[in-house]
């Protein structure tokens, strides 16, 4: 399922430099800019408020955005880097870069597991270790993967899930190819590893 384009107001920034970006944040505005596609750069201000809400969301850098400025044509956009205040840790500047819907981009794509109820391996208390929550991948602008999604349904203690295990929608590739890389694996519980080491050690006696 491709992920939703959500709409991003921005605002057209007069004037460019240090001046000009102070201006902005003293009107409760951050300063951006927006470039590539073969357009000009693009100076932008983005209402504060409607920013800290789209970071606080989650997955600001990984989302396609539909950015919307006042007298432009919409275009889709991804968040390529937020400055922030190195003190009070809020941004201070973003860069947005243009894209196609024909553009590959890399982004991390969360990893959602399922059916959780229905593998026999948690069932019998074993433990659920994800190694990458988020994977990588290249993708195509126009058909963005919402998340990728790992079923637990029939999985034991001992199960490694690898990339591998994981159906990726048409077009989209790891960004690493070189090796089957680890996603989750189900562990068997602490009490009966150490159980087990304790029947070994005493048969080891006798």
């Amino acid at each position: 399922m491709a992920r939703e384009v959500l709409d991003f107001e921005a605002q057209v920034r007069t004037g460019t430099g240090k001046g000009a970006a102070r201006q902005a944040r003293r009107e409760n505005l951050v300063p951006g800019i927006v470039y590539g596609g073969g357009v000009d750069p693009q100076p932008i201000n983005i209402p504060y408020n409607k920013l800290i809400k789209a970071l606080k969301n989650g997955r600001f850098l990984s989302q396609l955005w539909n950015l919307k400025v006042e007298g432009q044509e919409d275009v889709r956009v991804i968040c390529r880097n937020v400055q922030r205040d190195v003190v009070k840790d809020l941004p201070t500047h973003v860069d947005f870069m243009r894209l196609r819907r024909t553009s590959r981009v890399n982004l991390y794509i969360h990893v959602e597991f399922i059916n959780d109820e229905e593998c026999p391996g948690l069932k019998k208390g074993g433990v659920l270790t994800v190694v990458r929550p988020d994977v990588e991948l290249m993708v195509t602008a126009g058909d963005i993967p919402e998340k990728l999604v790992v079923d637990l349904a029939g999985r034991q203690i001992g199960d490694v899930i690898h990339i591998s295990d994981i159906t990726l929608p048409e077009g989209t590739r790891p960004t690493i190819t070189d090796r089957d890389f680890v996603i989750a694996n189900i562990s068997a519980p602490a009490g009966l590893v150490g159980g087990d080491d304790e029947e070994e050690a005493e048969g080891g006696e006798e």
